[in-house]
C-alpha cells in the first residue's frame, strides 16, 4: 500500500475515535428536539405553534452561549498536548517533572473553572434575555393568542439554559482530553427520559403535576439539569478528568475568563450569524406559498440532520489542530485538513448518491398524501442539496480548522461576508429577477456556503503558513 494511503488511513482512523462520538452526540440531541416537536403536536395546532416559537427563542440563545464556551474545547486540548510534552522531555519523574506535571493541571483546572463561570455568567443573561424577547415578539406581528400561550414555556425553559450551557462546558472540556465516551450515553439516555418526563408533566402522572404545554418546557430543563450532574459525575469517576476537574468558579482567573470571552464571542456571532441567515432563506422562500415552503423545511431538515456529521468531524479536526499546533506539528495539522474534508466528501457523496437514486423514499416521512406541487419542487431542491452538501460540510469544518489557531475573529468575518454580502444578494438575485423562485433562492444559499468554505480554507493554509515561518524564524 502506498505510504500515502497508509497515511492517510491512519489519520482517518484517529479523527473517526472523535468524530464518530460527537456526530452520533449531535445527531441524538436533534432526536432530543424533535421528541419536543412531536409531543407539542399531540396537544394541537396552537399548541405546535406556541411552543415551536419558543423553542426558536431558546434555540437561538441556546445556540449562541454554546458558541461561546466551544473554543474552550481547544485550549484544553493544546494546554494537556503541552502537559504531555513536557512529560515526555523530562521522562515523567523526577522535581522537574512533578513541577510540570502540576503546572499543566493547573493551566486546565482553570480553564475549566472559567468556562464555567463563562457559562453561568451567559445562561442568567440568556435566561433574562429570553423572558425579555418572549414579551416582545407580540410587536413583531405575531398571534398575541400564541405568544400568550408561548409564555409560560419560555419561563420553564428559561432556567435550563443554565444547566444546558454547564453540560456544554464540561463536553468540551471532555472532549478536549480526549475522553468522550460518555456524552453519547447520556445523550442517548436523555432522549428516553425527556420523553418520559414530556408526557407526565403534561399529563400528571407519576403523581406529577398536571402542566399541559408548559411541562414540555420543564421536562426540558430538568432533563438539561439531570444530563450535566451525569456528565459531572462521570468526569469525577475518570482517573485523568479529576484530578483538574473543578467547580470553584470564585478562583477563576480574570485573564483566562478574558481570553475564553475574546475567543468565544466570536463564535457565538457566527453561530447566531449561521441560524439568521437561514431563517431569512427560510422567510423568502415563504413568499412563494405554502408548497415552497414545505418543499423548503422537508429538504432543508434533511441537511441539517446530515449537517450533525460535519460537526462532528469540524469539532474533532478542530481539537486535532489544537494538540498538533501546540506542539509545533504544522504539517499533521495540515493533514488532519485534508483528511477531514476527504471523510466529509465520502459520507456526503454517498447521502448525494441516496437524494439523486431514491429522491421518493428519501421524502416520504415529509410528504405522505401532500400536493404533487410541493413534492415536485423537494425533489428539484434535493438534486441542489446533493452539491450543497460538500460545501455546508466544508464551510463548517474550515470554521472549527480556524478556531483550532485560534482564528475566531477571522472565520466570524468571512461567515458574514459568504453568508450575508454573497449569499443573500445571490438568493435575492437568483430567487426574484430570473423567475427561478424558489429554486433560485437555494442556488444562491449553495453560492454563499460554497464562497464560505472556500475563504475559511483558504485562510486556514495562510494561518498554518504564517506559523511555519514564525517558527522558522525563531529557530537559531
Amino acid at each position: 500500500m502506498p505510504p500515502a494511503l497508509t497515511r492517510l488511513l491512519t489519520d482517518s482512523r484517529a479523527l473517526a475515535t472523535l468524530a464518530v462520538p460527537l456526530a452520533l452526540t449531535q445527531l441524538a440531541q436533534v432526536a432530543l428536539t424533535t421528541t419536543d416537536t412531536i409531543m407539542m403536536g399531540l396537544l394541537g395546532t396552537e399548541a405546535l405553534a406556541a411552543g415551536g416559537l419558543a423553542l426558536v427563542i431558546f434555540n437561538q440563545l441556546r445556540t449562541m452561549g454554546v458558541g461561546l464556551v466551544t473554543a474552550v474545547g481547544n485550549q484544553v486540548a493544546a494546554a494537556d498536548a503541552r502537559a504531555e510534552s513536557r512529560d515526555t522531555e523530562t521522562d515523567g519523574a523526577g522535581a522537574e517533572a512533578a513541577h510540570a506535571t502540576r503546572a499543566a493541571h493547573e493551566e486546565v483546572r482553570d480553564l475549566v473553572r472559567a468556562s464555567l463561570l463563562l457559562s453561568t455568567l451567559a445562561g442568567l443573561a440568556g435566561a433574562l434575555l429570553m423572558v425579555g424577547i418572549g414579551h416582545a415578539v407580540v410587536f413583531l406581528g405575531q398571534d398575541p393568542d400564541v405568544v400568550d400561550t408561548a409564555k409560560p414555556v419560555l419561563y420553564a425553559l428559561a432556567p435550563g439554559l443554565l444547566p444546558c450551557l454547564w453540560f456544554q462546558a464540561i463536553r468540551q472540556f471532555t472532549v478536549g482530553m480526549r475522553r468522550p465516551q460518555a456524552l453519547l450515553r447520556i445523550t442517548l439516555a436523555s432522549i428516553a427520559v425527556n420523553a418520559g418526563l414530556n408526557w407526565a408533566f403534561i399529563h400528571g402522572t407519576w403523581g406529577l403535576p398536571k402542566l399541559g404545554l408548559p411541562g414540555i418546557g420543564l421536562a426540558t430543563t430538568s432533563v438539561y439539569a439531570l444530563s450535566f450532574l451525569a456528565l459531572y459525575l462521570s468526569a469525577r469517576r475518570d482517573p485523568r478528568l479529576a484530578p483538574v476537574l473543578s467547580l470553584s468558579i470564585w478562583k477563576t482567573r480574570p485573564a483566562t475568563l478574558r481570553r475564553l470571552t475574546g475567543l468565544g464571542a466570536p463564535i457565538a456571532a457566527t453561530y447566531g450569524s449561521e441560524a439568521g441567515f437561514f431563517s431569512v432563506v427560510a422567510l423568502l422562500v415563504g413568499s412563494f406559498g405554502t408548497a415552497a415552503l414545505a418543499a423548503h423545511t422537508a429538504v432543508n431538515q434533511l441537511v441539517y440532520i446530515v449537517f450533525q456529521i460535519a460537526v462532528g468531524l469540524s469539532h474533532a479536526a478542530s481539537l486535532g489542530v489544537s494538540r498538533e499546533l501546540a506542539l509545533g506539528n504544522t504539517a499533521a495539522a495540515q493533514r488532519l485538513k485534508s483528511t477531514a474534508l476527504a471523510c466529509a466528501a465520502a459520507v456526503m457523496a454517498v447521502v448525494a448518491l441516496l437524494y439523486v437514486a431514491v429522491p421518493g423514499l428519501v421524502l416520504a416521512p415529509f410528504f405522505e398524501g401532500e400536493s404533487r406541487t410541493a413534492t415536485d419542487l423537494a425533489t428539484s431542491l434535493l438534486l441542489i442539496a446533493a452539491v450543497m452538501q460538500f460545501f455546508d460540510c466544508a464551510q463548517n469544518i474550515g470554521v472549527g480548522l480556524l478556531r483550532g489557531l485560534d482564528d475566531t475573529k477571522g472565520g466570524f468575518r468571512i461567515t458574514l461576508v459568504g453568508y450575508w454580502l454573497v449569499g443573500l444578494p445571490a438568493s435575492l438575485l437568483l430567487g426574484f429577477t430570473t423567475g427561478w423562485d424558489t429554486t433560485g433562492i437555494w442556488l444562491g444559499l449553495l453560492t454563499g456556503l460554497a464562497t464560505t468554505a472556500l475563504l475559511l480554507l483558504r485562510r486556514f493554509n495562510r494561518g498554518v503558513r504564517l506559523r511555519d515561518t514564525t517558527a522558522a524564524l525563531a529557530t537559531p
